[in-house]
This record gives C-alpha cells, sequence and structure tokens, in this order.
C-alpha cells in the first residue's frame, strides 16, 4: 500500500501544482477576501476532490460516464455555473469586488469541483492504475484522495503565503481590478471548454 501511495502521490504532485481553475480560484479570493476565506475556498476544493475520489470508489463515477444524459447534464450545470461565477467578477464595481464570494468561499470552491465531471472522470481513469491488490478499492482510494488534499493544501498554502507577502502590490485597486478580469475571463474560459468537450 505504501509504494502505491508514493507512486500516486508522485503523479498527483505534478497534477497539483498545474496551473488551472482551482489555483486561480484560491489566488482570487485570497487577494479579495484574505487569507481565511482562501483557505476555506481550499478547504471546499478539497473536499469536493475526496467526494469525486469516493464516488469513484463505489462506482457512481461509472454510472455517471456511462449515463450520458447524467453525465451532460452535470456538464452543462458545470459550465453555466462557471460561465455565471465568470461574468459577475468581470462585471462587478470595485466597491463590490468580493461579493460572489463574500460568505461563499467555501462553497465557491466545493460547487467548483463537484460540478465538473471531469474531476470525476480523473480519478476514474487514474485511481485504478495505482489501487494495489489486496486492499479494499476505497479504502485505497481514500487514502489516494487524502494525499492529493494533503498536496493540494500544501501548494495551496504556498500560494496564500505568497499572495500575502505581496499584499501591498496586489491589494491596489488597478491590480484588484486587473486580477478581477483574468478571473472572470479563465472562469468563463473553463466553463466553456467544460460545455464543449465531452
Amino acid at each position: 500500500m505504501i509504494r502505491a501511495l508514493l507512486a500516486f502521490a508522485a503523479f498527483a504532485a505534478v497534477v497539483t501544482i498545474t496551473p488551472g481553475l482551482d489555483s486561480m480560484l484560491v489566488v482570487r479570493t485570497a487577494v479579495v477576501r484574505g487569507r481565511r476565506q482562501a483557505f476555506a475556498a481550499a478547504a471546499g476544493i478539497n473536499l469536493g476532490c475526496l467526494c469525486w475520489a469516493v464516488a469513484s470508489a463505489l462506482g457512481i463515477t461509472a454510472l455517471l460516464t456511462a449515463s450520458r444524459i447524467g453525465y451532460d447534464v452535470l456538464r452543462w450545470a458545470g459550465a453555466v455555473y462557471l460561465v455565471v461565477l465568470g461574468v459577475r467578477v468581470l462585471h462587478m464595481r470595485q466597491s463590490t469586488v468580493d461579493s460572489p464570494m463574500r460568505t461563499g468561499s467555501f462553497r465557491a470552491g466545493l460547487v467548483t469541483n463537484l460540478l465538473n465531471p471531469k474531476i470525476g472522470v480523473f480519478y476514474l481513469a487514474v485511481l485504478p492504475q495505482f489501487l494495489p491488490r489486496g486492499v479494499p478499492p476505497l479504502l485505497a482510494s481514500t487514502a489516494m484522495a487524502m494525499v492529493h488534499n494533503v498536496e493540494g493544501m500544501a501548494w495551496f498554502t504556498l500560494l496564500i503565503v505568497l499572495v500575502s507577502r505581496s499584499a501591498r502590490l496586489l491589494t491596489r485597486p488597478t491590480v484588484k481590478r486587473r486580477l478581477d478580469q483574468l478571473t472572470g475571463v479563465v472562469f468563463i474560459g473553463f466553463g466553456v471548454r467544460l460545455a464543449v468537450t465531452r
């Protein structure tokens, strides 16, 4: 089991530090809402990943993948959510720059992952390659998801610390506006990509 976890940890580390929606969400939240809310968003992201890993081990992800309608409904819901969130970020006035995530940093991280069936497909495709023989799949999958979560939280912590150290620069109104514009475009881009890819 230890060898399987180490092998998965090496693979997951590369996936974790690859720039993407989750990192963008945590960075923006850290700049706009501060460290505590950024950690809340990171916790939501990690819980979403853990849910998908457990769903994969239980076979729910396989059922979702086999059901074209179920997969498409979830995919479109995720795409709409990301596009709406991106548009809201782009059209906010500076005085209300943090409103979409004011009380929902954790929820934003969680929902962003739960409405993305590609994360479920990722776990469904990747985890079986690392599952050791003789270990119950649910136990092994959950352990690997926890490894992924630890790596994810370490990565998010690094990002949050870097943002905190650059707070004087990043919290300037012009920089915040540019970050919001970038974040909005990234969210919309990921939403469109989720909608058009199968």
